[in-house]
């Protein structure tokens, strides 16, 4: 298909506008940090003093350094048990493809319709009466859960598209079921795995209602969640704000930029396999 000067140019137009539409608020938040704390900055008018010290100020306030050990210990608990057992269900439905398996599999599909405000109350006394509430583990096992759907679909439409031929002939080589996943499946499933697992660190880092609503200490929450009590300390002070929302939002932009050509190269594998 030929493309006109006239269309590429329109696209180039489009891209730049929606370019300008994301990176806005960013830079709003940052030029807003800048100024004097306890000011209320108009817009983006640039700060005749920059006041690179509110950084320092809110990550001390905030306590940040005890919420980055917090954030990734729950991150260490929820995205490697999480991509394992999605993995693992996703080889299975897609793969083996069991008596049921597409039962099973609607299930999950019917969890990817649950959002979390739905089931936020219900899950709070669940995690009271296992004696969890205000732990790390509050936020971890139900994140678990939550991930399942998600995780189980994405690695089942990378493993249904894989060819039979390949698993046929490791069977004729004696290859066990165990062997067959570890030895072949899992190394040509690295573009989608490690996808999947930027999805969900991005997700886990900037969790936020789980961890307000069960866990009650700061320092027991992700990243994100402590951003509440942040919040609610300088709540009048939109400078330190500002740069205490930063500081926070930094890490998964230094994540998502790192690793974002194996993200496009797996839904760019995914679309060409479909």
């Amino acid at each position: 298909m030929i493309v006109s000067a006239r269309e590429r140019w329109t696209g180039r137009v489009l891209l730049t506008v929606l370019m300008l539409v994301t990176v806005m608020p960013f830079v709003s938040l940052f030029v807003t940090a800048l100024h004097e704390p306890g000011t209320y900055p108009a817009g983006l008018a640039w700060p005749e003093t920059l006041h690179w010290s509110n950084f320092v100020t809110a990550f001390q306030s905030a306590q940040m350094g005890k919420l980055l050990v917090s954030s990734v210990l729950i991150e260490l608990g929820v995205v490697p048990v999480a991509l394992l057992i999605g993995t693992l269900a996703g080889f299975a439905l897609g793969h083996l493809r069991p008596p049921g398996g597409r039962w099973v599999f609607i299930a999950f599909l019917l969890g990817l319709t649950l959002p979390y405000e739905g089931i936020i109350v219900p899950l709070y006394f669940q995690i009271r009466e296992m004696g969890l509430l205000n732990t790390r583990w509050a936020i971890i096992l139900p994140l678990i859960a939550l991930y399942m759907p998600f995780a189980v679909f994405w690695m089942r439409a990378h493993f249904i598209t894989m060819p039979d031929d390949v698993s046929e002939a490791a069977r004729i080589d004696g290859a066990s079921t165990w062997q067959l996943f570890w030895r072949i499946h899992l190394p040509l499933s690295m573009p989608a795995l490690s996808s999947l697992g930027i999805l969900m660190f991005l997700w886990t880092w900037n969790q936020f209602l789980l961890a307000v609503v069960l866990v009650d200490d700061p320092t027991q929450r992700t990243m994100a969640g402590a951003l509440g009590a942040f919040q609610g300390q300088w709540g009048t002070d939109i400078p330190l704000l500002c740069a205490g929302s930063l500081l926070i939002l930094t890490p998964t932009l230094v994540i998502f930029l790192l690793f974002q050509r194996r993200f496009v190269t797996a839904l760019l594998q995914g679309s060409v396999k479909g």
